[in-house]
């Protein structure tokens, strides 16, 4: 009976997934405002969301943390709107609203009831011409911002590895630095540059609205028209030259820090989505990651008993090219040498021969499931349409799981061997020291 069962609910996802498309409608108003809506009519609930193509990526050297940082201080308040009335605003509608920074993208979105996701439409419009940026308000939210840095990279361990490990991998591309900022650039940050990032980035042709849920695309179009129609477009930004040169050997860094156990990870260069082969890096890291009956976690957790976590992740959704990333935490009293050598031998061994059929099947379905479940939210749908818009064009929604479904064994061989190489790879090693005493 489970077997049937199983076997069911494998032919309903596939059906699904075969099926998968996003009957999405593209506008452009004359201030070249994209707008993307998808009509979605099974809940009363709709979210809105305006995503600004700007991130880490965009900024200099000696000022890092200022898209992270004009984030916060979107919520500060405008000449028409005092500070948290925004939030407030949503909330007493009975909504939720929130924002992110990333490498690429700046996103933020509000959720509602579909009855009442005009709201934002005003509100957005208001905050994308109208953020007070005066002195006082920008440093003291620039305190903010130092202590979530101190909370989340300074004091973590693992956090602290992955930023090194990244300044090490890139030398020239503007990916080596973190989306939050250095702190030495945030304990120097000028309101003035802060105001320019946001006379800059902030306009209509540099931003994409996305509409998902039981909305009627003609009544919200006209109301983004009326909204955002009369904001002038912004000068054109020029696209970055933007190359790194070529790894020509293995970089190590090594961070100490109080910590319980040693900590691995490794950044290999890898190609993004747009490449043909990242499809196959993307299963690849589904073989040795997803689930306990994945390579790594079999080999180095189950088997070995050295780790008690082993992962590997391809970072494909970017508009350049990133990386692959492995690691592993070390099992009390075992030693991280060992561990990178049991890593290290998984990917030698998939390098040289290519998984079964069966394996690749398995990580494909898994690849796709995660793909596919994820659409059973409006947020999500709006959230997955946003990433790809910003980074390979929303239209490679479409054929991203048409991708993983055409690798084969030896496309995930081939790529290890191609990709997971010693030149092309940076290693991070936490070395754990002990507590200073009263600490």
């Amino acid at each position: 009976m489970k077997k049937i069962t199983l076997i069911a609910i494998l032919c309903v996802f596939l059906s699904a997934a075969t099926a998968f498309s996003l009957p999405i409608n593209e506008y452009v108003l004359d201030n070249g405002l994209k707008v993307l809506i998808l009509e979605d009519h099974k809940a009363p609930t709709a979210t809105f969301q305006i995503w600004y193509r700007v991130g880490s990526r965009d900024e200099k050297s000696g000022k890092t943390g200022l898209s992270h940082l004009l984030e916060h201080m979107m919520f500060k308040g405008t000449t028409k709107h005092g500070p948290k009335t925004f939030s407030q605003t949503i909330r007493r509608a009975g909504g939720t609203d929130n924002a992110f920074t990333s490498r690429d993208y700046t996103g933020y979105f509000e959720l509602l009831a579909s009855d009442r996701i005009s709201l934002p439409v005003d509100l957005e419009a208001d905050r994308m011409r109208n953020l007070i940026l005066t002195r006082d308000p920008v440093l003291s939210e620039r305190d903010v911002v130092t202590e979530e840095r101190r909370l989340r990279t300074e004091d973590d361990p693992q956090s602290s590895v992955f930023e090194e490990v990244m300044a090490a991998t890139f030398k020239n591309h503007p990916y080596r630095r973190p989306v939050i900022g250095w702190m030495s650039d945030l304990g120097t940050l000028n309101p003035d540059d802060l105001l320019e990032h946001y006379r800059t980035y902030y306009a209509p042709n540099n931003a994409v609205i996305i509409v998902v849920g039981d909305v009627d695309q003609k009544q919200i179009m006209e109301k983004i028209r009326t909204s955002f129609g009369s904001i002038p477009a912004g000068l054109p930004i020029p696209a970055a030259a933007l190359g790194e040169d070529e790894q020509r050997g293995e970089r190590r860094v090594y961070v100490k820090k109080e910590a319980e156990l040693p900590y691995i990870m490794t950044a290999y260069k890898v190609p993004n989505l747009s490449h043909v082969d990242g499809f196959a890096l993307d299963v690849l890291g589904s073989i040795l990651s997803d689930g306990k009956s994945s390579r790594l976690y079999r080999a180095l957790v189950y088997d070995q008993q050295i780790a008690i976590s082993a992962w590997a992740s391809y970072e494909g959704l970017y508009r350049d090219p990133f990386v692959f990333l492995t690691g592993a935490t070390a099992a009390q009293g075992k030693k991280i040498e060992d561990v990178e050598r049991a890593l290290l031998e998984e990917i030698r061994k998939i390098s040289q021969t290519p998984p079964s059929g069966q394996e690749v099947q398995r990580a494909k379905n898994q690849v796709e499931a995660s793909f596919v479940m994820q659409q059973d939210s409006i947020y999500m749908q709006a959230r997955t349409i946003g990433s790809f818009e910003m980074t390979m064009g929303w239209k490679f929604v479409d054929s991203y799981l048409d991708g993983i479904r055409k690798v084969t064994a030896e496309d995930v061989s081939r790529v290890a061997r191609k990709y997971l190489i010693d030149d092309q790879k940076t290693t991070g090693i936490l070395i754990p020291i002990p507590k200073e005493k009263g600490s």
